[in-house]
């Protein structure tokens, strides 16, 4: 039976997010199903992936976050890890976290393609009997 994938992607940053996904996509197997929903940042991706938890067999959170002069940082970060975790756990499906969490520009841009581990670990969860 074909699975289900919801992407989301956060595309406050543009090529770092495309990237993201373009790594995601390329590893997802050739017939499944999937949709991709894009939202402004990365605290928005729980809240949609929890609308659409029903729809889906598998999801993929992708975004960006890099530090700034302020704890905005970490508490985005923290805050979205903690909230796809919950989903996982409480909804027993996999959501690959391929939020990255970077000090710069230079490193994200080093890391556009991490959307492939993410969605490695969905399918391997998938996968499990």
């Amino acid at each position: 039976m074909k699975k289900k994938y919801l992407i989301v992607v956060a595309d406050y940053y543009q090529d770092i997010a495309n990237g993201l996904l373009k790594s995601a996509k390329d590893k997802l197997p050739k017939l499944s199903i999937i949709k991709v929903i894009n939202v402004p940042g990365v605290f928005e991706i729980p809240v949609t992936i929890s609308k659409n938890m029903r729809k889906f067999d598998g999801f993929l959170a992708l975004g960006c976050v890099i530090k700034g002069q302020t704890p905005h940082f970490d508490f985005i970060s923290q805050a979205s890890t903690d909230a796809l975790m919950k989903l996982s756990i409480e909804n027993r499906k996999p959501v690959g976290n391929g939020i990255i969490t970077c000090l710069n520009m230079k490193q994200a841009i080093l890391r556009k393609k991490k959307g492939r581990e993410a969605a490695e670990a969905v399918i391997s969860i998938l996968s499990q009997k």
